[in-house]
């Protein structure tokens, strides 16, 4: 069920054209706040509050109750609270700058790549 979870978080940020999305898995560290981050980053304040409201509305629609969520207003680092997933979507000098991977650089780690869409036969043209 996690796998799934970050999964759609991971799908929610890229709709909105999130970038370089990774989970870390915090699980083995004894008193971590979470069992897992999910960072990414947006271009602009617009973008990252947007990616916000994406993550939230999809994690909603699966019955996923968050919690706690700071930043919104400023849109440079949103963070939000699902219990067991904690989001931290920055804004991307901010992430280059608070290197919050860094932080955490012995945990297992896995990145994202945007999903490729299969066209249907009744939608390619000629």
């Amino acid at each position: 069920m996690i796998t799934h979870d970050l999964r759609l978080i991971a799908d929610a940020i890229y709709d909105k054209k999130g970038q370089d999305v990774v989970s870390l898995d915090l699980r083995k560290i004894e008193g971590a706040i979470t069992d897992f981050f999910v960072i990414c980053d947006a271009s602009n304040t617009t973008q990252v509050g947007a990616v916000a409201d994406n993550v939230a509305e999809k994690m909603k629609e699966e019955g996923h109750t968050l919690y706690r969520s700071q930043g919104e207003g400023n849109n440079f680092w949103i963070i939000q609270d699902y219990g067991n997933i904690v989001v931290h979507i920055f804004l991307k000098e901010y992430r280059d700058f608070y290197r919050l991977e860094d932080l955490w650089a012995d945990v297992p780690r896995k990145g994202y790549q945007l999903r490729k869409v299969k066209k249907s036969a009744t939608n390619t043209q000629e």
